[in-house]
């Protein structure tokens, strides 16, 4: 049970990384149109590009690539999260098995030690 969930939680964060390459593309997708957009406004207005417009195309690049940069840090979060649960998972398991080979091993113990008191020649007949 707790290899199948740790399996989910890794299935997730691949889900995620799938995802957030994804919303990666769409943002830059998104970045470039508002850029051409950007560069075809200041060229219609008889802007040179030279100067304040540059240095504002210069600004929203790197405030771009500060948002992709984001979209891929919160998704890695996400990732070591999902891992970490599924490493969790996978320790409760292995916990949990352990615990009952012992309790089986403590179970075997006192049917043995039954059997031979009633075996033995002390015992109340």
């Amino acid at each position: 049970m707790a290899d199948m969930q740790a399996k989910a939680y890794q299935q997730q964060a691949q889900a995620d990384a799938q995802a957030s390459a994804f919303e990666q593309a769409q943002e830059k997708h998104k970045q470039d149109l508002l850029k051409s957009q950007a560069v075809a406004a200041a060229g219609a207005s008889g802007v040179a590009l030279a100067g304040s417009p540059t240095e504002v195309l210069a600004a929203n690049a790197r405030q771009n690539q500060l948002d992709l940069k984001a979209i891929q840090f919160n998704s890695q979060l996400r990732q070591n999260n999902l891992n970490t649960q599924a490493s969790i998972s996978r320790f409760s398991g292995k916990q949990a098995v352990t615990g009952s080979i012992f309790k089986a091993g403590g179970n075997l113990f006192s049917g043995i030690q039954k059997i031979q008191m009633a075996q033995s020649p002390f015992a109340a007949q």
